[in-house]
């Protein structure tokens, strides 16, 4: 499939969503891009309160096993780079229950990325062992969970001391 065709993909509401709403198109860096298209979700989803956070995070990584893998199955590859629904999940994981500010929001990014590149652990596992939409969808997962785990024990820590 040529990258024009890629575009095309869009039309479809499933795909739209699997590709970030555009932003897995990125010629650089499509994650990055994806992860960043999760911040106004996060911001919206935080204003509706933390059980409709749950809730719809919840639901977006349950359908981003469908939806990922029907889109990797579109575009001939097992795990295109430009499928970021996986990224959007991960990265509302991350932010759940932590206040939206601007540094926590940059360091949810930055923490979420570094898991997501690095792929330390039981992230890379998954990575490099499931296929699919479950294997699409896994490794971002846990990385958002490993994120939101450190985001949430450093609060603690201060908490603690302070």
């Amino acid at each position: 499939m040529s990258e024009n065709r890629y575009y095309r993909l869009l039309l479809n509401p499933f795909h739209l969503l699997s590709l970030g709403f555009g932003s897995g198109l990125a010629p650089k860096a499509p994650g990055t891009f994806g992860t960043a298209a999760a911040i106004p979700l996060c911001w919206l989803l935080q204003q509706a309160g933390l059980s409709v956070y749950g809730i719809v995070t919840v639901v977006a990584c349950i359908a981003g096993i469908w939806l990922c893998g029907y889109t990797a199955r579109a575009m001939g590859e097992d795990d295109h780079p430009a499928i970021v629904w996986d990224e959007i999940a991960g990265f509302m994981i991350a932010m759940f229950a932590v206040p939206f500010t601007w540094y926590n929001l940059l360091i949810a990014f930055v923490l979420f990325r570094f898991f997501d590149v690095v792929k330390p652990g039981p992230i890379g596992w998954c990575d490099r062992n499931l296929h699919g939409g479950f294997g699409i969808m896994a490794d971002d997962l846990i990385a958002g969970l490993a994120s939101a785990l450190l985001l949430h024990g450093g609060y603690s820590v201060i908490n603690l001391l302070g």
